[in-house]
């Protein structure tokens, strides 16, 4: 039985001070978590020359992102999965948006559900208590609770889970999804499409927990098995 190929867009990392390298990185819990689930992880690379940091204001690069040859690594894949950390690229939200335009299956986590977000012409924003929610050390740290009329809740089946919390910014308007998961906070830790094949971003690192924690596994399952059809 062939196997899915999801791919998984690289961020960017600056390097040391001597070498004065900037590398393109993909994180090693999540091209396992793809592979221990039974899809094939490959790597989604910026084409273009010079790095685009980008926020909210994304599309003042439009022009200058190499869509073509962004959108011929995506057609080898059956899903994307935008990663999590502490910048991100102009051709993140692309991506983004390319697969909510052609129902291509799309996992955005962290600084990834920032891109699905902006891709779709949302905002994000920074958190009033970051020493609540940017504590990398810790397993668990709150909890979200669950819309039960959302997909979401059809992944891990219960109205309330626990997460790990490693962020800095939140949701703001995003029109196109729902907000279906809340922390205590009021901050949206997951978003969704309703009308799409799987359309979800996470606030929280999956990736981290799925070896230990069934309901952080389901999303991966879940969206390995949304990458078949």
């Amino acid at each position: 039985m062939s196997k899915v190929i999801v791919g998984i867009v690289a961020k960017y990392r600056d390097g040391d001070e001597n070498q004065k390298i900037v590398d393109s990185r993909i994180r090693n819990e999540i091209k396992q978590a793809v592979f221990d689930n039974g899809g094939i992880a490959i790597g989604i690379i910026s084409p273009n020359n010079e790095i685009q940091p980008a926020g909210d204001d994304w599309m003042k690069y439009n022009d200058l992102i190499d869509k073509e040859n962004i959108i011929r690594q995506i057609k080898l894949c059956d899903g994307i999965i935008l990663q999590g950390g502490n910048a991100n690229e102009a051709y993140e939200p692309f991506i983004a948006k390319y697969c909510y335009d052609n129902d291509i299956p799309c996992l955005g986590i962290c600084a990834g559900q920032n891109s699905i977000v902006r891709g779709l012409g949302g905002t994000t924003y920074k958190i009033s208590n970051p020493e609540k929610h940017n504590q990398p050390s810790k397993e668990y740290v709150h909890s979200v609770h669950i819309d039960t009329s959302s997909k979401f809740y059809n992944i891990v089946k219960v109205a309330e889970i626990m997460v790990n919390s490693r962020h800095k910014r939140t949701v703001g308007n995003c029109l196109l999804l729902d907000k279906v998961g809340f922390c205590e906070d009021g901050y949206a830790d997951i978003v969704e499409s309703k009308d799409k094949t799987f359309y979800i971003g996470v606030r929280f690192h999956p990736e981290s927990l799925y070896k230990v924690d069934e309901n952080m596994n389901n999303i991966f399952k879940k969206f390995i098995e949304s990458c078949k059809k």
